[in-house]
């Protein structure tokens, strides 16, 4: 399978960038095929121009090769900081400009986009995995976790990813280097559960 990794956070050495790193290690052990984005690393560019808008529309060479590469996927791991219960701009602005219609959803014929969404994307699976300095009993009580609708209802369901599983780390700020490790552990126990061992022939 040809899994897209995905990690939005500004800082190297960061614990996201660690949960990235795992991930794609018990990936690539299950005999999957990677394709890796650190968008900041990579300084992309999150400013949506009004040109590329429109289905259809002319992309930059970049853009089209994070679409392509999106729509070939078979499953996607998108690891990024809780940032005031949203990821943060990098990534939203990744969103806006790869999750395109005509790539990752689209309208039934006649449809002039007022209706029903149709979704895409060949992924079978999705995996989530955020960090946060909150607790969980706050983020649920006090905000209600709101990361959980935007990627399985707002994002993911809306594209045709009806697996997606999603965990949230918490309170990253004050953990030991030993429940940092256990958590890590965790991210490879949820891989392996998402994406299996690849099977040939």
């Amino acid at each position: 399978m040809q899994i897209l990794v995905v990690l939005a956070h500004p800082r190297p050495g960061s614990f996201n960038h660690a949960i990235a790193a795992t991930a794609m290690q018990a990936l690539h052990e299950n005999g999957h095929q990677v394709i890796f984005h650190d968008l900041h690393a990579e300084r992309f560019d999150p400013v949506i121009t009004p040109e590329e808008i429109p289905a259809g529309a002319a992309l930059d060479p970049l853009i089209q090769q994070h679409c392509a590469e999106l729509a070939a996927a078979d499953g996607i791991v998108i690891v990024h900081p809780n940032w005031w219960g949203q990821t943060p701009a990098m990534l939203k602005g990744w969103i806006d400009r790869v999750l395109r219609p005509e790539v990752a959803y689209g309208f039934a014929e006649g449809d002039s986009g007022a209706g029903v969404p149709l979704g895409l994307l060949r992924a079978q699976a999705a995996l989530v995995l955020n960090t946060s300095d909150t607790p969980k009993e706050r983020e649920l009580a006090v905000f209600g976790d709101p990361l959980e609708t935007i990627w399985k209802n707002c994002i993911f369901g809306f594209c045709g990813v009806h697996q997606v599983h999603r965990r949230m780390f918490e309170v990253v700020a004050t953990a030991t280097p030993q429940q940092r490790e256990a958590w890590l552990a965790e991210v490879r126990e949820l891989v392996q559960r998402c994406f299996p061992v690849a099977k040939y022939g």
